[in-house]
């Protein structure tokens, strides 16, 4: 890391850790994409969404990496998922798993990270409440674009939609974004410990 690394302000909690270059930011990118792939296989089979670790990831990821880097591993993810990567949830993958009913939500997932990134190069990540807004904020715009998405696709009702793409995921999405909320402030208080 140079002394310029240091003393200039960071955006977004990877620039606290690692000076920007093509060689890092494709490495973040490409853990961001490993990370949600990851927490996809935490997953509760119901049908026709299952609930999964990948939201959690999506809100780290974006405020990690900010918006481009964020919405680039979700657009990886998504990618290398289609190209037959067992990476979705439940080890799936392929085409008719990106564009079935769980779909929107994974399109989200790269409207998100992007959000959320943005909102973190403003400092909302810095602490409790205005990262859990952030995230929040995020798991909105997930919900948001994956039941219209799951409307679509199945044909559904209001009330059908938001039985099968909303309601079962409340309480997990408010957990997770305060999860995500205790995490990153933290990581901001020890980063310059750290750099040290």
């Amino acid at each position: 890391m140079t002394s310029a690394t240091l003393t200039a302000r960071p955006r977004v909690l990877a620039d606290a850790f690692v000076s920007s270059s093509a060689i890092t930011n494709t490495a973040l990118v490409v853990g961001g994409t490993a990370l949600t792939a990851v927490l996809a296989q935490v997953s509760i089979p119901i049908w026709p969404v299952p609930i999964t670790g990948q939201t959690l990831a999506v809100l780290l990821v974006g405020s990690t990496l900010g918006p481009v880097r964020g919405a680039l591993s979700m657009v990886l993810y998504w990618t290398a998922g289609v190209a037959g990567a067992p990476i979705f949830s439940e080890a799936s993958s392929g085409l008719s798993t990106a564009m079935g009913p769980s779909g929107g939500y994974i399109v989200g997932f790269i409207a998100a990270a992007y959000l959320v990134g943005k909102l973190s190069q403003r400092s909302w990540d810095r602490k409790f409440v205005g990262a859990a807004l952030a995230f929040l904020a995020g798991t909105i715009v997930t919900f948001a674009i994956g039941m219209v998405w799951l409307a679509v696709s199945l044909g559904a009702s209001l009330q059908q939609t938001l039985e099968w793409g909303l309601y079962p995921f409340i309480i997990g999405g408010i957990i997770k974004a305060g999860i995500a909320a205790a995490v990153i402030p933290t990581l901001w208080r020890i980063a310059p410990k750290l750099q040290k």
